[in-house]
C-alpha cells in the first residue's frame, strides 16, 4: 500500500510525461505480481464501487479528528478534495501497515461493503490510525470510488512494454476488458499482460483496442478551401455520418456474441436484440460500429438510448420503448483473423459483403464529389440525426486508441448549438481549482424582458432576497457547467462571484446576476428534474459575452424552439 501511495504522489505531483513513465517503470519493476495487477487496474482506469457512503466518512473523519462538523466542512471548503480533507485533519498514525495493495483491496476493502454503518466505521478508524497521510488520502479515494491520477491508459501501457520488453501494440490488445468491473486482477492476469511472444487472447471475447478519430482543427473544420489544403483531394478520403449512440464492438467467436462499450465495459446482456442479430454473422468475426436508439428505420434521440442504459432490468415494455439498433463501420476481424492492418477501402468492402450476407446494417458512404459538396451535407447533420461526419482515410488501417501512426481518422462534427444565459449560483472548483469559484449554474429568462428596466427589476429582487410574484418575469435554472474559461478568465469571475454574494447554501453561494455566458451544448431534451423542463447535453462555456446586457439573454421560449428543431429535424 505504501509504495502505491507513494506513486499515486509521484504521479499527481508531476506533469512530465517522462517523468510519469519512468515512475510507472520503477513501479512496476519492483511490485509483487498480485499488487501489480491491481495497480494496472486502477491507473489504467478502473473504478471500484464505492464501499462506503461519503457521510459516513465525513461522519467517521469529524470522529475521530476530536472536531467539529462545521469546522471539517470549513476545510473541506478552504482544500477541495474530501479524501484530502480527511487524511490532514486526522490525528497521527500509532500504528504501521505492513500490507500491500493486493492484500488491501482483496482482504479489507471489498468484504467491507455491505457491512453494518458500525462495522465500517470501527474498520475505518482502525485503518487509518495505521496510515500516514499519503496511504489515508489513497484508502479514502479507493474506498469512496473517487481514484484518478492524471495518467493516460496508453503511458500505463507504455510502462508495462518497456517493462516486459513487448510491443505497446500487444499490451494495449492484451488491456482490452482488464479494467471490466466483473474481472477481478490477479497476479495471473499480470503477468499474462507482460508475458514475452505473442500469445493467444484470454478470453474467446476479448475485443480490440479502439481506433479513436482525431477533431478537425475548428479553423479548417468551418473552411472547405482550408480543408482541401489540409486534407488533400477529396477522393482519398471515405465519409460516413458520425452517430450519436454508444461505440460498441460486436464480438462473435466460438459460438458466442460478446457487445464491449468504446470505456470497455462488456455489456451484452444489455442490448438482446444486436445480440440476436449478431447470430447470423460467420464465426470468428469482429465488428466494429454504433448501437442507436432507433424508430422507423433511422436513429433516434441520444435521450432515447439514455433511458435504455439507466434501466436495470430490460422489461418487455422497455424494450419496446427504447429500441436499438446496430450499425457496423469497420471490419477488424474476419474468418478468425486480425484483418486491421489492411486499407481501410479494403476492409470496407469486405465489411459490406459480410454484413450483406448476415442482414447487419452497414454505415452508408456519402456520395459527395468535393469539399464543399461534403460541407453542405455536413451543415444538415442534424436533419439525419447525426452529430456529424467521420472522414476516414482510403489507405488507413485501424490503429489502436488515439495514434496516426497505422492510419487516420477525423471526427468533423456539426456546430454547437448555443444559448445565452445568466449566470445565478457558483461553486468552488476541485483540486487545483479548490480556492476559486469555477462551476456555475445558469439561467434564462421565463419570457422575454419588455426591456432593460424591467430585468433590472427582477435583479434588485434576487439582491434584496424578494421571491417573484405568480407569473412575473423570473430567471429559470437550466444548466450547469465548468468548463471552456482560462485560468484568468475563472479568477475575473470569481471575483465577481465574491463581490456579489447573497446567500450560501453549503457549498454553494447565489450571487447577484450580473453576468451573460455563451453556452454551447452537443443535445437538448426534455427532463422534468429540472426546474425549466429542459437538460441540455454536454454544456460548456463558450465565452463571457461581456458585450450582452442581461435582458438580452435568452429565453425558455428560445430553448424551446431549439428542441423542437430538434425534435423535428429526427
Amino acid at each position: 500500500m505504501r509504495d502505491f501511495a507513494d506513486l499515486y504522489a509521484e504521479l499527481d505531483a508531476s506533469t512530465s510525461t517522462a517523468g510519469k513513465l519512468a515512475a510507472l517503470q520503477r513501479h512496476f519493476e519492483c511490485a509483487a505480481p498480485a499488487d501489480a495487477a491491481w495497480a494496472a487496474y486502477f491507473l489504467a482506469g478502473g473504478k471500484p464501487r464505492q464501499t462506503v457512503p461519503t457521510a459516513l466518512l465525513r461522519a467517521t473523519a469529524v470522529r475521530e479528528a476530536g472536531i467539529a462538523d462545521w469546522l471539517f466542512e470549513e476545510c473541506y471548503q478552504a482544500v477541495g478534495d474530501l479524501a484530502e480533507t480527511i487524511a490532514l485533519v486526522l490525528p497521527p498514525p500509532v500504528a504501521e501497515s505492513s500490507l500491500g495493495l493486493a492484500q488491501w483491496v482483496e482482504q479489507r476493502l471489498l468484504p467491507l461493503r455491505g457491512q453494518p454503518a458500525e462495522a465500517q466505521a470501527e474498520a475505518l478508524a482502525r485503518w487509518w490510525r495505521e496510515l500516514d497521510t499519503r496511504q489515508r488520502f489513497l484508502l479514502v479515494k479507493l474506498i469512496g470510488g473517487g481514484f484518478r491520477v492524471g495518467v493516460s491508459r496508453l503511458l500505463v501501457q507504455r510502462a508495462l512494454a518497456a517493462v516486459a520488453g513487448i510491443d505497446v501494440k500487444l499490451v494495449a490488445q492484451r488491456m482490452m476488458g482488464y479494467t471490466d468491473a466483473r474481472a477481478t486482477p490477479t497476479a495471473e492476469r499480470y503477468l499474462a499482460l507482460i508475458a514475452r511472444g505473442d500469445t493467444a487472447p484470454a478470453e474467446p471475447g476479448q475485443p480490440y483496442p479502439f481506433f479513436l478519430a482525431h477533431a478537425l482543427d475548428p479553423g479548417v473544420a468551418g473552411d472547405a478551401a482550408a480543408l482541401a489544403d489540409a486534407l488533400g483531394p477529396r477522393g482519398d478520403w471515405l465519409a460516413e455520418w458520425k452517430y450519436d449512440g454508444i461505440r460498441a464492438q460486436l464480438v462473435r467467436r466460438a459460438g458466442g456474441v460478446w457487445i464491449w462499450s468504446r470505456g470497455e465495459e462488456l455489456v451484452t446482456e444489455r442490448f438482446p436484440e444486436v445480440v440476436a442479430l449478431a447470430q447470423a454473422l460467420p464465426d470468428g468475426t469482429v465488428l466494429d460500429g454504433e448501437i442507436l436508439a432507433w424508430r422507423d428505420g433511422a436513429p433516434a434521440p441520444f435521450a432515447l438510448l439514455q433511458q435504455r442504459i439507466g434501466r436495470k432490468t430490460l422489461t418487455k415494455t422497455v424494450l419496446a420503448q427504447a429500441p436499438v439498433h446496430f450499425v457496423a463501420y469497420d471490419l477488424l476481424e474476419a474468418d478468425g483473423i486480425d484483418c486491421r492492418g489492411e486499407p481501410q477501402h479494403v476492409r470496407r468492402a469486405r465489411l459490406e459483403a459480410t454484413c450483406a450476407a448476415a442482414g447487419v446494417s452497414v454505415s452508408p458512404l456519402l456520395d459527395a464529389d468535393g469539399w464543399p459538396t461534403l460541407a453542405a451535407l455536413r451543415a444538415r447533420s442534424r436533419e439525419h440525426g447525426v452529430e456529424g461526419l467521420m472522414l476516414k482515410r482510403r489507405d488507413s488501417g485501424y490503429g489502436s486508441g488515439r495514434t496516426k501512426a497505422e492510419g487516420l481518422w477525423w471526427k468533423w462534427k456539426v456546430e454547437p448549438m448555443t444559448a445565452d444565459a445568466v449566470l445565478v449560483y457558483a461553486q468552488r472548483g476541485h483540486g487545483r481549482r479548490a480556492g476559486v469559484y469555477t462551476d456555475y449554474t445558469f439561467a434564462v429568462w421565463s419570457r422575454a424582458p419588455a426591456d432593460a428596466a424591467e430585468a433590472q427589476a427582477v435583479v434588485d429582487a434576487i439582491a434584496q432576497r424578494r421571491a417573484p410574484a405568480d407569473g412575473a418575469l423570473q430567471l429559470v435554472p437550466c444548466a450547469k457547467a465548468y468548463s471552456g474559461l482560462s485560468d484568468a478568465e475563472f479568477a475575473e469571475v470569481d471575483r465577481v462571484i465574491r463581490a456579489t454574494t447573497i446567500d450560501k447554501f453549503g457549498p454553494v453561494r447565489s450571487v447577484v446576476p450580473s453576468l451573460v455566458f455563451e453556452l454551447g451544448f452537443e443535445g437538448i431534451q426534455r427532463s422534468p428534474r429540472h426546474r425549466s423542463g429542459i437538460a441540455l447535453r454536454f454544456p460548456r462555456m463558450l465565452r463571457i459575452r461581456r458585450d450582452k446586457p442581461l435582458h438580452e439573454a435568452d429565453t425558455l421560449q428560445a430553448l424551446e424552439a431549439l428542441l423542437a428543431g430538434s425534435l423535428g429535424s429526427r
